[in-house]
């Protein structure tokens, strides 16, 4: 009998979240297919415990990738839906039913609300980068600003129980048709790593298909434990992923605009922060990681264009 939905798990040295993860499964959507993707973890400890309830286990000791792995797991989906679940996510009550249930009825990406382990909402759905509007925000916090606008600027803040519609959401917890994430891709193959969610969210866009935030559904999302401990915080590669799809997806114009509203949050942020005197090292960090991104591209453009960016010029 074909599953109401498929439940889509890529891994990386991630067994200890993912044991967690199913068993809120077990208890709160035993129904669904689940396909476990073990993307080059450094022990079988992972797909152990993903064998032990019952999924389906893909190896992939080459380390493809969180996109291409994630492929890998869709294209088994037996299901007419398919969420995409990290495994540092937990699940509770019918939230994943109910985004299934809301994907079977339009054709969109269907993200729930994320709330951290401390139960704090978490900052996972944002508007679409690259405009004018986004500069606002960049000068002045969204906490401040009036309604309107600051559920603009922070989506994630959206209360209520009717979906909403955001620019792009971090893919902790994707719902969608499975013939629309294979379609798309869902992700893709040749990225990595990081903004993988920002890019596939601006391909659906651009097929008529919008991210929708439920915020009246939620899971508990602890973090980014395989990429955190190994890759540091702000990193220049997220800088240069993150300018590399908003130029690829939008184009140069949309490029420097969003240069320009993250320079001035991370400056605007760290300023604050300095004279509260808080600690300020996140966005000083984030600061120097775009600078070093823009150089790096400029580089590559003056010395005839080797960067991810040349080709698409």
């Amino acid at each position: 009998m074909t599953p109401p939905f498929s439940v889509v798990v890529v891994l990386h040295d991630s067994a200890a979240e993912l044991r967690l993860l199913v068993e809120s499964l077990a208890r709160h959507a035993p129904e669904a297919e689940l396909i476990v993707v073990d993307s080059g973890s450094r022990s079988d400890e992972g797909a152990r415990v993903a064998e032990a309830a019952g999924a389906q286990v893909v190896r992939r000791p080459d380390n493809p990738g969180f996109g291409a792995a994630n492929d890998d797991g869709v294209a088994l989906a037996s299901a007419g839906v398919t969420v995409l679940v990290n495994p540092d996510v937990i699940v509770h009550d019918g939230a994943l039913q109910a985004l299934a249930a809301a994907a079977r009825e339009r054709d969109a990406l269907h993200v729930p609300r994320l709330v951290g382990g401390d139960g704090a909402v978490q900052r996972s759905a944002h508007p679409r980068p690259g405009t004018l509007r986004e500069l606002l925000p960049a000068l002045v916090h969204p906490a401040v600003l009036p309604g309107p606008l600051r559920e603009h600027a922070d989506p994630w803040r959206a209360q209520g129980t009717e979906p909403v519609e955001v620019g792009w959401a971090i893919a902790a917890c994707v719902a969608a048709r499975t013939a629309t994430l294979r379609e798309l891709g869902p992700f893709d193959p040749d990225a990595w790593l990081f903004y993988e969610d920002l890019d596939l969210c601006l391909r659906a866009a651009d097929s008529g298909r919008p991210t929708l935030l439920h915020p009246g559904l939620a899971v508990t999302h602890t973090g980014g434990h395989s990429t955190g401990p190994a890759l540091g915080g702000a990193t220049l590669l997220q800088a240069e992923r993150r300018r590399e799809v908003v130029r690829a997806r939008l184009g140069r114009r949309a490029l420097l605009l969003d240069d320009a509203a993250q320079g001035l949050t991370f400056a605007t942020r760290a300023g604050a922060r300095l004279l509260l005197r808080r600690d300020a090292r996140r966005e000083l960090s984030q600061l120097r990681a775009l600078r070093a991104a823009r150089a790096n591209h400029a580089d590559g453009a003056a010395a005839g264009g080797t960067g991810p960016d040349a080709s698409r010029r």
